[in-house]
């Protein structure tokens, strides 16, 4: 088929009526569009270049193993930056971004997730143990609040105490900014509405905050670098990296990828779960069957099941990061110049009737036989780009599963079904899932 330089057909409506359908109904502005346009469609928001969301696995392959130069990955992720800084990984392109990724790298190996079980463990069991019973709770809540706790343990290293406590508090107001639209609005950076920005409005407050959450981790930085010592922390990995050129990661790159593995590792983990328990009280079958699992403690790959399936059925992330046309390039049959940006787009391909039958059951027998596709189940993403902490959210969720379901009854409060609900650029359940958790003891396993 002849090659088509236009972008791909999409709404028609003006970007700030897109920005809107966009927010408040992620998903199912998602699915009205494929309604119409198809597997390949164009969206226009506010202050952004064109997104060309895709969802045919073919295309997604072509957009994931592009060249750095052509697709760049860290320019589509802008709208990162005010919470991450300008040496995020997930910020960076083509060789900046390989040699900040294999000074990662070494943080996410087998043998240092294995390392940081036990922690994870002992902070769930007393997460867990402090839920409320017996009473309908929102569990999202719960779940952020444990997943920064492991987060600020396993990755900045940080004991429990005043500036724990602090950075907690900081953190949790950093990330609230992501419950309003324009935090997918930042300003330039250097640009008058920068500047006045700082002084005045959301982002005034937003920056306040962040300048006391760096006293606080440049401060710790400070102090493991004087210290030393024998950590097993992902900080401690990080003050040991250092560049091709012998010179070790600047405060600034370590301060920025902190900030990214929170960023990524904290909200994504925390609604995964939420998702996950909120679906499993509607799936007794799902879940009998799980618990029994758990309480037999010979295998796991029923709940590695669950955990892909929750994953494909409610993508955390619904639109892979971006990527900005560099260069020209062809995609499928659309050739796309310079200017747009090419999203895979998790959610839809998640959703794809020819690849998953029934894609909106919950069923996470598709996972016993057959692993994920590469191109067809991306909530980590995918090619030179796929995130790196994926083995650290796999043994996280591993953990709080059978910390959870291993002592609690998981209840359906009665409440409905909950719709999807943005955050930034996550999808969370809009009443934060609401459950009711009780008191159970273990079953014996005969044998």
């Amino acid at each position: 088929m002849r090659s088509r330089s236009a972008l791909p057909p999409g709404p028609s409506m003006p970007s700030a009526l897109q920005m809107a359908g966009f927010w408040t109904r992620p998903l199912a502005f998602l699915e009205r569009c494929r309604d119409r346009y198809g597997k390949r469609f164009t969206i226009r928001l506010p202050a952004t270049p064109p997104f060309v969301m895709v969802s045919d696995p073919e295309e997604i392959k072509q957009v994931f193993t592009a060249p750095p130069d052509v697709l760049r990955p860290g320019e589509g992720a802008r709208v990162l930056e005010p919470l991450v800084g300008r040496n995020s990984v997930l910020l960076l392109d083509e060789d900046a971004h390989m040699e900040q990724r294999k000074l990662m790298l070494p943080a996410f190996h087998g043998e240092r997730m294995e390392r940081l079980t036990g922690l994870m463990e002992e902070v769930t069991a007393e997460e867990v143990a402090a839920i409320p019973r017996d009473r309908p709770l929102a569990l999202h809540p719960r779940t952020q609040e444990l997943t920064l706790k492991i987060i600020l343990r396993a990755v900045f290293g940080l004991d429990p105490g005043p500036r724990f406590d602090a950075l907690c508090a900081r953190l949790g107001e950093m990330l609230e900014f992501g419950d309003k639209p324009i935090s997918l609005l930042p300003p330039k950076p250097e640009s008058r509405i920068a500047q006045a920005a700082e002084r005045v409005g959301p982002f005034a407050r937003f920056l306040r905050i962040q300048e006391e959450v760096d006293e606080i981790i440049f401060g710790l930085i400070a102090e493991r670098r004087a210290e030393g010592g024998d950590r097993v922390d992902i900080l401690a990995i990080l003050l040991e990296a250092s560049h091709e050129d012998g010179s070790p990661m600047s405060e600034q790159e370590i301060r920025d990828e902190l900030m990214t593995l929170l960023i990524a590792g904290h909200e994504t983990t925390a609604t995964t779960l939420a998702w996950a328990f909120q679906q499993l009280v509607r799936e007794r079958a799902v879940l009998d069957r799980l618990v029994a699992e758990i309480d037999a403690g010979e295998d796991d790959a029923y709940l590695t099941a669950t955990i892909r399936e929750t994953l494909r059925h409610r993508p955390v992330l619904p639109n892979v990061a971006p990527r900005f046309v560099a260069k020209q390039v062809a995609v499928g049959d659309w050739t796309y110049e310079p200017g747009c940006a090419l999203v895979a787009n998790a959610y839809l391909v998640h959703h794809d009737a020819e690849i998953y039958p029934e894609p909106y059951a919950f069923r996470p027998e598709r996972f016993l036989d057959s692993s994920p596709g590469t191109y067809s189940w991306i909530p980590f993403g995918g090619g030179r780009r796929r995130c790196l902490g994926a083995s650290f959210a796999m043994l996280e969720l591993k953990v709080v599963f059978r910390a959870l379901l291993g002592s609690c009854e998981l209840r359906d409060c009665g409440e409905g079904i909950e719709v999807a609900q943005r955050r930034n650029i996550t999808v969370r359940p809009v009443r934060g899932a609401r459950v009711v958790l009780g008191d159970r003891e273990r079953v014996p396993v005969a044998g």
